[in-house]
């Protein structure tokens, strides 16, 4: 079966700003099947999913950050992801603190095990999205990732990103391989040398073998598109170009 395909909405970031909604039917037009949120620009959960079901999408996930995951917040989080259809929530970043030394990825995983359980009391999940400095080897060991990765459950997500991956010096699909089964959904972001300077397929990231590894071995679930620089194009068709080009791919 076809993995299906979602786009980040950080890619249409300013789009979105100006009008969520009538973005989010622009991307439905495009062929996605569904959209990743970073950010709801003070819409309500209700007209949120009424325009998803209008426009056939649904959301597998969203990123959001730990302000919104506080004992204070979590509960109005999850009522929210529950309304809109969500079941990944995932966070996006760490401030540099806090996965900066090997001490401090450990008490992250501390923490992030946690929101596995406080969030899995509602149906939902949890997961990290990987950045660049998370593939850089802390001290000459292991990187941030993979002691995330070590230290939290098998049920949580560790979204992987290949241009945030080899813009670290990762292998673009090693990542992928060693944690099976962690990879309910990948970034799909080409790299070229240059954080996201080219739309998927225009530049270095071996395709293929990142569809075998998530089809065979990650246990992905959904492809997430995400594209950060534009060439001359605007972001609504850039990421129609993306889509365009993983169609080519016989995604």
């Amino acid at each position: 079966m076809a993995i299906p395909i979602a786009l980040q909405l950080y890619s249409v970031r300013q789009d979105c700003a100006a009008d969520l909604l009538g973005t989010i039917a622009k991307v439905a037009k495009m062929g996605y099947a569904g959209v990743e949120f970073a950010g709801f620009f003070d819409h309500s959960a209700a007209d949120v999913r009424k325009c998803l079901d209008d426009n056939g999408l649904v959301c597998p996930s969203t990123h959001t950050g730990l302000a919104a995951l506080t004992d204070e917040t979590l509960e109005a989080t999850a009522e929210y992801h529950l309304a809109i259809g969500a079941t990944w929530v995932i966070v996006p970043w760490l401030p540099n603190e806090m996965h900066d030394t090997v001490d401090a990825c450990l008490k992250s995983s501390e923490m992030l095990t946690g929101l596995v359980e406080k969030l899995g009391k509602f149906g939902l999940k949890t997961g990290f999205h990987a950045h660049g400095q998370d593939m850089v080897p802390i001290n000459g060991g292991e990187c941030g990732y993979d002691i995330i990765a070590a230290n939290t459950p098998k049920e949580f997500a560790m979204q992987y990103d290949t241009a945030n991956g080899m813009g670290g010096g990762a292998d673009p699909v090693e990542p992928i391989l060693k944690w099976p089964g962690r990879g309910p959904s990948i970034h799909l972001k080409e790299w070229s040398g240059e954080h996201g300077a080219k739309v998927i397929g225009e530049g270095l990231v071996p395709w293929q073998k990142v569809f075998e590894a998530c089809e065979t071995v990650a246990g992905t679930q959904w492809y997430v598109v995400e594209h950060e620089s534009y060439e001359g194009m605007t972001p609504i068709e850039a990421v129609e170009k993306c889509l365009r080009n993983l169609r080519a791919m016989g995604k």
